[in-house]
């Protein structure tokens, strides 16, 4: 869709809810009052160029809700007043600005952030114009299945940290290179350990200890496997293409795991036209990932459900493979979001804001829409609606741009213009 339609609702309660209080806050932030917020604001950012609020009742009246010299006010955790800095709360904690623009905290809602190893060799190759006969998928999922626990850990937190510097503060991250009870099991265990939104993609590949044998493959996947790894993990994706998984199996694992209460998320039309995306939509999956190949009956779909089309084109840049059409998909009514795929094969990026230039330089999305896709958009695909926004009662992430908008995003592409990072109230950048 395009933004500012209502987005999809929220099926499930956030990961990090607040206490009731803040609860009562937010189902009531439409009417948080400034006397109220003037006694409780903690920290109030002010002398802010322009501020994104994705809230279209705010500012402008645009999809972004833009707010012109504007300030925020924040108390705990949490956003409580947003408006004209002339009317700010009085607070003890002030921070200037400085005359640059504040935008929400990027959500990150595609990525695999859990595995070990390189694939520079097959990168350098394949821009190269040279073949390549490595394992791809499974040279990353050899070198993963060596490596301890702690040498996985040490990996998904550098590049958290690298993310968070350029201002992802939610991010998904999923399994998938370990293809095996015990290193599926463990990639969930060491992911949950830094994010909530933790996605079970036994159902990346067929492993290869399984080659002669995809259904004993799948029954592990939807059986003991999905047992070990369902304690640790929000969701369940599978790579719904040909090579990996058809329609039928794909279908299979997504059911089994909406049986044990993970919702679906699913990797679809990436390389080929094919069933991916009318899965997604007909399990509810909350979001259907890459989306490059789409039929009108698929983009039909997307639009008149509510499952997110997630576009990834760090990996159409890596592979310089064909670009989504986001612009077919917003002028059809759908709901899309931008995320980075970071991943050690395809798109070894961790950057939003590349992804955003990316967006806007080769997919036809405008500035605003590209923002608002990895900002709210983001906060869709997770079905969240405590992020991606700047309102009262939402959870206090956002950036402090060094550039007086967030257009400069994608006018300035490769230039590290997040200068400040809050996440939860805290200043982490």
């Amino acid at each position: 869709m395009t933004p500012g339609r209502p987005g999809p609702a929220v099926s499930a309660p956030a990961p990090d809810t607040a206490d009731q209080a803040t609860k009562d806050a937010m189902s009531n932030a439409t009417t948080v009052s400034p006397a109220h917020s003037a006694s409780t604001a903690s920290t109030l950012i002010t002398n802010i160029a322009s501020l994104v609020t994705n809230d279209p009742s705010l500012g402008d009246g645009s999809p972004l809700g833009l707010i012109q010299d504007a300030a925020i006010a924040i108390e705990g955790d949490r956003v409580v007043w947003t408006g004209d800095q002339s009317k700010a709360p009085a607070t003890d904690n002030r921070v200037d600005a400085g005359g640059r623009g504040v935008i929400p905290g990027f959500v990150d809602s595609h990525s695999h952030l859990v595995f070990a190893g390189d694939r520079t060799q097959e990168f350098n190759a394949r821009m190269s114009g040279r073949p390549y006969s490595a394992g791809g998928i499974r040279t990353t999922v050899a070198a993963t299945r060596a490596a301890s626990d702690g040498e996985l850990a040490a990996n998904l937190t550098r590049y958290l940290h690298e993310a968070l510097r350029q201002g992802t503060t939610t991010f998904e991250t999923k399994s998938g290179y370990g293809l095996t009870v015990e290193d599926e099991a463990r990639a969930l265990r060491i992911a949950a350990a830094h994010t909530d939104e933790v996605t079970y993609l036994g159902a990346h590949i067929v492993s290869p200890d399984f080659a002669d044998d995809p259904a004993s493959y799948v029954a592990l996947v939807t059986g003991e496997m999905l047992d070990a790894c369902a304690p640790y993990a929000r969701w369940i994706d599978v790579f719904c293409e040909k090579g990996a998984f058809d329609g039928d199996q794909a279908r299979a694992i997504l059911t089994a795991g909406k049986a044990k209460g993970l919702h679906p998320r699913v990797h679809a039309n990436q390389l080929s036209y094919g069933p991916g995306v009318q899965l997604a939509v007909e399990l509810d999956a909350a979001s259907a990932d890459h989306c490059t190949h789409l039929t009108d009956a698929d983009v039909d779909a997307l639009a008149s459900g509510r499952t997110v089309a997630t576009l990834l084109p760090g990996a159409e840049f890596s592979t310089r493979a064909e670009w989504p059409d986001a612009r077919r998909l917003l002028d059809a009514g759908a709901t899309v979001a931008l995320s980075t795929d970071c991943n050690p094969g395809s798109s070894f990026t961790s950057s939003v804001p590349f992804c955003v230039a990316l967006a806007v330089r080769d997919m036809g999305m405008t500035p605003d829409e590209a923002v608002w896709s990895a900002t709210a958009g983001g906060a869709a695909a997770l079905r969240r609606d405590d992020i991606g926004r700047l309102t009262p009662g939402a959870r206090a992430d956002l950036l402090l741009l060094d550039a007086p908008s967030h257009v400069h995003l994608a006018y300035r592409p490769g230039v590290p213009l997040v200068s400040g990072v809050w996440r939860r109230g805290v200043r982490e950048v």
